[in-house]
């Protein structure tokens, strides 16, 4: 008896023999592959005899498989599953040809941790743009996701649960106090702090976190200021106004005439990398993530 040669079977053949066992039905699988019953038969007919082995038990119920058949199914689709592997690779090297990848971001993140990221990945995808939109709140950040008019988002508050995320880098809220004042201290008590007339972010998502942390201190505080540009409330602390509690990156850099200090009990925003769950993502979008995490918390 002669050998089997392997290379006279087809990937059509595989695919027909995976459908029949799949459906036990010849004319099932037919539909199934929008091809002809007759196609389906004269597929399996051919492979029985190239094998030289029934792959099916045929009768009015139907088509299962011969106990050589079920040996043989594993191997058919773990071939079907590489081909698929293969042309997803090949689809996904094509993508990365060209294309674009839609930011969106709030102001300190686009400034101190996109351009080192964008940097990185267009040296390794030299033909895909890539275009950024500040964004002040996360609520509009996620309009912009859900509706379609950005690809990925930075943001770092609690987010709805039509977007996945990850962590990219956590930020620490410090108190930023006038050089001159010759303090050796590096961190505030709760009672030093709630000597100064405070300045805070007017923006919500920033305003509302420091607001809920300060309900902890047992001093009175005073909220003597909310501001909008992260750049008035360093001039303002520069000034003597008062004590700016502010995220690093939204203080950086920061200014010669100014000390850091500590709040008295430690305080972070994550931020974090939002797409829309089951979303179409292009292949660039996904290689843009993959940088995001390979430079997570740098």
């Amino acid at each position: 008896m002669s050998a089997i040669n392997p290379y006279k079977l087809k990937i059509s053949q595989l695919r027909i023999l995976v459908a029949v066992a799949d459906y036990h039905n010849f004319s099932e699988a037919a539909l199934h592959l929008e091809i002809s019953q007759s196609a389906v038969s004269h597929a399996i007919a051919t492979l029985e005899a190239e094998l030289g082995i029934n792959l099916f038990h045929r009768g009015r119920n139907g088509a299962d498989l011969t106990s050589v058949g079920e040996q043989l199914i594993l191997p058919a689709r773990e071939i079907l599953d590489l081909l698929q592997k293969m042309a997803t690779e090949a689809n996904r090297a094509k993508g990365l040809k060209g294309g674009n990848v839609r930011l969106v971001s709030f102001r300190s993140a686009a400034t101190h941790i996109l351009p080192a990221l964008i940097a990185q990945f267009r040296s390794q995808f030299p033909l895909i743009s890539v275009s950024v939109t500040e964004a002040e709140e996360d609520l509009e950040t996620e309009n912009l996701l859900r509706s379609g008019k950005a690809d990925i988002g930075l943001i770092h508050l609690p987010c709805s649960e039509e977007l996945e995320t990850w962590e990219i880098k956590r930020d620490e809220y410090v108190v930023l106090l006038p050089r001159s004042l010759n303090s050796s201290q590096t961190k505030l008590t709760w009672k030093q702090l709630a000597t100064y007339p405070l300045i805070l972010s007017s923006i919500e998502s920033c305003s509302a976190t420091v607001r809920k942390y300060l309900q902890r201190s047992e001093e009175s505080v005073n909220i003597a200021y909310e501001m909008r540009e992260d750049s008035t409330i360093t001039s303002m602390a520069m000034q003597g106004l008062g004590a700016a509690i502010m995220p690093r990156l939204a203080a950086q850099p920061i200014p010669a005439e100014l000390q850091v200090y500590s709040l008295p009990i430690p305080l972070e925003r994550v931020i974090k990398a939002a797409i829309v769950k089951n979303a179409l993502h292009s292949p660039a979008v996904f290689a843009f993530l993959d940088t995001m995490r390979k430079h997570q918390n740098k």
